[in-house]
């Protein structure tokens, strides 16, 4: 009997391959985990900065030498405040101070300042904080006063400068005690409210605010309306009050520059008008002169020689100088490492500031360098 030959699949009805699970989508799988698992540190790093601190009353910070004698038991301690001056932000230089007043043997402080300024209430915490480190009179840590002076860095404007006059001057022992770098840029004292107004935005999308107040100008400060004589008057006397206050401080740090502070540097003079290509356009543009606390800033040389400053030089020179002030012949100075995030503990990455989500466009009152306030209200 003859074989039927075997019968062969039709292209129609071929059996479907079987599909395992491919390389590519293994891989997939994979990479959507490790970003899962990044963005979970990154949330975790963000919301617990100081690992360090957890289960302690009061984070110690590690030590770490930078000039001396290695061996030597008297220390000099090189305390930073680098960034804005704001609140929510200094957890780093409260922690420095905080060590530098509990060790017994830190018998001097260099104040170690790179900042544009920052808030007037941040500013003004910090000095006291200072001021009780220099004295010995901290809350916490009670002790002996540790002489102390100033290095600037690259910035030490406005708000920087102010927390500067912790290491104030004493007229009966002269001795230097603001150092700046010959690159640094300082002075800037002065003081100013910033409101934002987006009136004329909203008109143009034609958005508006219905305001229901008490008070005849409660709604002063409001983004959505133009300031009137008796709304802005109540924000200029602040501005005011601050300005008195920062010229205080400066003259009671600075005693040689009492009643200095607002008289002019040199006679007035005719100054040109530039385009903003800096083009002259006309040779009587108005007339100027400059005085020590009218919110501009100097380089170090000009502040040296209008008496902002007693020094030009680098950190080792304000170190020696202290050190000095404190008669020590043999000493070691110290620096404090930065608390580690989670993520710099696990990647190895210098600790640094967080990058904080949404700006805060709040009205307040600065002391800190124009232009710099948006990165300071980012927190």
């Amino acid at each position: 009997m003859a074989q039927n030959p075997p019968l062969l699949p039709s292209p129609n009805n071929q059996a479907a391959p079987s599909r395992g699970i491919g390389c590519g989508t293994v891989m997939l799988f994979v990479a959507l985990v490790l970003s899962l698992g990044i963005n979970v540190l990154l949330c975790a790093g963000q919301m617990l900065p100081d690992i360090s601190a957890l289960g302690h009353a009061e984070t110690r910070l590690g030590e770490k030498f930078h000039s001396g004698t290695r061996t030597a038991g008297d220390k000099v301690a090189i305390v930073r405040v680098e960034g804005a001056i704001m609140e929510g932000m200094l957890t780093y230089a409260h922690g420095q101070i905080d060590q530098a007043a509990r060790d017994s043997d830190v018998k001097a402080i260099v104040l170690r300042v790179d900042s544009p300024g920052g808030s007037i209430t941040a500013s003004d915490d910090m000095l006291r904080r200072l001021q009780q480190l220099r004295d010995g009179t901290s809350p916490k840590h009670p002790g002996k006063p540790k002489p102390m002076v100033v290095s600037m860095g690259s910035l030490c404007a406005s708000g920087g400068y102010y927390i500067s006059m912790a290491a104030a001057q004493d007229p009966a022992k002269p001795a230097p005690k603001l150092f700046a770098e010959r690159s640094c840029i300082t002075g800037s004292i002065g003081v100013y409210a910033s409101l934002p107004n987006a009136r004329g935005l909203a008109d143009k999308v034609g958005v508006t605010m219905e305001m229901i107040k008490a008070g005849d100008i409660k709604g002063s400060g409001s983004p959505f309306h133009e300031l009137t004589p008796q709304e802005r008057q109540p924000w200029q006397d602040m501005v005011e009050v601050a300005y008195s206050q920062f010229v205080g401080v400066v003259e009671a740090g600075r005693p040689s520059l009492q009643g200095k502070l607002t008289e002019p540097l040199f006679p007035l003079k005719e100054i040109p008008r530039y385009d903003n290509k800096g083009n002259v356009i006309d040779k009587k543009g108005g007339e100027y002169t400059r005085r020590r606390a009218d919110g501009g800033i100097f380089t170090a040389k000009q502040a040296m020689d209008i008496g902002l400053i007693d020094a030009v030089g680098p950190l080792d020179d304000a170190i020696a100088a202290v050190a000095k002030e404190a008669g020590l012949t043999e000493w070691r100075a110290v620096g404090y490492d930065k608390p580690q995030t989670l993520i710099s503990a696990l990647t190895g990455a210098d600790a640094a500031t967080p990058a904080w989500p949404a700006a805060d466009l709040s009205p307040k009152l600065w002391y800190i360098l124009p232009q710099s306030e948006p990165a300071a209200r980012v927190k």
